[in-house]
Parts: structure tokens; sequence; C-alpha cells
């Protein structure tokens, strides 16, 4: 069996922006509150992010901030994926440079490849790495599936240590569970099936609701963990429309104007992102709310 590099929930963070760059005053604190809060790792430069607009040297530096910040406290994974294996594989050597605990590796989209260029591809950027690479297969974002065949045969590499899951097909997850057993750990990468996954042995989440709630989604993984099945999902029921709505537009635009609200820096995305529609805007503000979140209306 590989490492383990976390149990539990991990917050995929958002990149608080201004006009002219990294709000790093507003990350740190962020970052400060999911600490306080108890979750159990943090990724910085994944799709929640914004991890494909940062330049290389703002890569490097977001990195490098948050490693210090967090200063061993959790573990930091950093977001690394591209379409172009080569650029990933410069962006894995800068992360495992800066203090990166694990590094994050979408699959390759538009240009999309083959199952077998996949196999190729992660073992390009494994061989490169020096820490523990997570998979990250969202087939919504990228137009592409990784087959549970596919990831049997990633699974036997000595670096590639586990699987962010966002297919949504719960068949598949089964199906991946039964073929790569503990050569693999899974993640969901849906909120909303959080406990589903778990139920199939899955060891947490990398949560984008979580920006907001962190106690709740770390509680919702350690009330299962813990024996209390009913207990989680109660809990990821009470906030399944919250998690709902982080999804109502193209993830981060909700997250990121939630976490404005809550005073995380500006509301600021960078094209081709908007802010979100002014309707769907309120709807969430009255969710946060009804969850007891304040907000700055």
């Amino acid at each position: 069996m590989k490492n383990t590099v976390f149990t539990g929930a991990a917050t995929a963070i958002i990149t608080p922006m201004t006009e002219t760059g990294v709000d790093y005053e507003a990350l740190g604190r962020l970052i400060d509150f999911q600490l306080e809060q108890g979750i159990d790792a943090i990724v910085a430069s994944g799709t929640t992010g914004e991890g494909s607009t940062l330049t290389d040297r703002e890569h490097e530096e977001l990195i490098t901030f948050c490693v210090k910040r967090i200063a061993g406290k959790v573990p930091v994974i950093a977001g690394t994926g591209s379409n172009d294996t080569a650029h990933a594989i410069e962006r894995t050597k800068t992360a495992c440079k800066a203090g990166a605990d694990a590094v994050l590796l979408v699959t390759p989209y538009y240009n999309k490849t083959t199952q077998r260029g996949l196999i190729a591809s992660f073992g390009a950027i494994a061989d490169a790495s020096s820490v523990p690479c997570i998979l990250y297969n969202v087939p919504s974002r990228t137009g592409l599936n990784m087959l549970p065949e596919t990831l049997n045969v990633l699974a036997d590499h000595e670096r590639i240590a586990a699987l962010k899951e966002a297919c949504g097909n719960i068949s598949q997850v089964a199906k991946e569970m039964e073929m790569c057993g503990d050569r693999l750990d899974v993640y969901s990468g849906n909120d909303d099936q959080t406990v589903p996954i778990l139920s199939l042995g899955g060891k947490g989440v990398i949560s984008t609701v979580s920006n907001i709630i962190p106690a709740e989604m770390a509680a919702i993984c350690r009330k299962f963990f813990a024996g209390d099945v009913k207990g989680a999902a109660e809990l990821q029921l009470r906030y399944l429309r919250l998690m709902n709505q982080m999804m109502i537009e193209t993830n981060p635009i909700p997250v990121k104007g939630a976490c404005a609200a809550m005073g995380f820096g500006k509301y600021i995305l960078r094209l081709p992102l908007v802010e979100m529609e002014e309707n769907n805007y309120r709807k969430m503000l009255q969710l946060m709310q009804e969850q007891g979140l304040e907000v700055q209306a």
C-alpha cells in the first residue's frame, strides 16, 4: 500500500485576486480560516484556484506562499496539470521544489488524447515528480473520461498515489475501487457524492464548498470514519442545496462570489470567467444566510 496523502476533506482553495495580480493578504486569511476550522488538506492552483490562468511565475509564487503559510500543519497539494505534458512536467518540478506535499494532475483537455496517451502522459509527469501524484478525472470539463482499466495500469506507478474522481458515475467508481484496490486512494471530486464515495472505500473529498464551510465538510468525513454513517449522510444532505448552488454556474464563479461575500477578497475572476448572474448570486447569498454564514450583501 502506498502512503496516503490525506484522509478527510481537502479544500480546493480559490485564488483571491486584485485587478493586477494575486491578493495574498486575502489568501492568507482564507488559509488561516481553513486551518482554524479543521480542514485536512489544501489544494492550490487547481480548477477552483483558476490555475489555468496563472502565469508560471504566479503559480510558483502561489505554491511557495501556501507552503510557507500552512507550515506543515496540513498537506499542500499543488495543481500542476495541463493539456501540454511538457508544461505539466515543468509546473510539477516547480511545485516539488516549492515544497508541495503532492501534485494534482487533471486529464488533458481540448487536445484530449486516447487512453494509451493518458498512460504515457501521466507516466511521464509522475516520473518527473518527487512527490505523490493525484490524478484528476473530470470529463464534464475535459471531454475525456479516464477508464478504470487505464487507472489499473497507472496505479502500478510508485508515485501515482490517488485519484480525484468527478466522473459522476458511481458504478464507474465502484469498478475503479474493485480493480485498483489499495494501490490507489480515491477522493470524491463532487461535494454531493462525498458519502457515496466514502461508502465504497474512498479516503475523502477534494471540495469546492469547503471554501466557505470547511468545518462541516471535514465533519462529514470524520463522522463517516468514526462509524456514524447516518450522521455523515444527514450532514451532507443538510448542505446539499448549498453544494449544488456552488455549481449553478461554472466553478469557481459561484464560490469565488461566496468567498468575497464573506470578506475573503474582491469578487474578481479572470476571463473567460465572469461574475455570476444576479438572480443566482442573490439565491446563493440567501442559502448562505440560511446556513448561518455571515455575508456582506
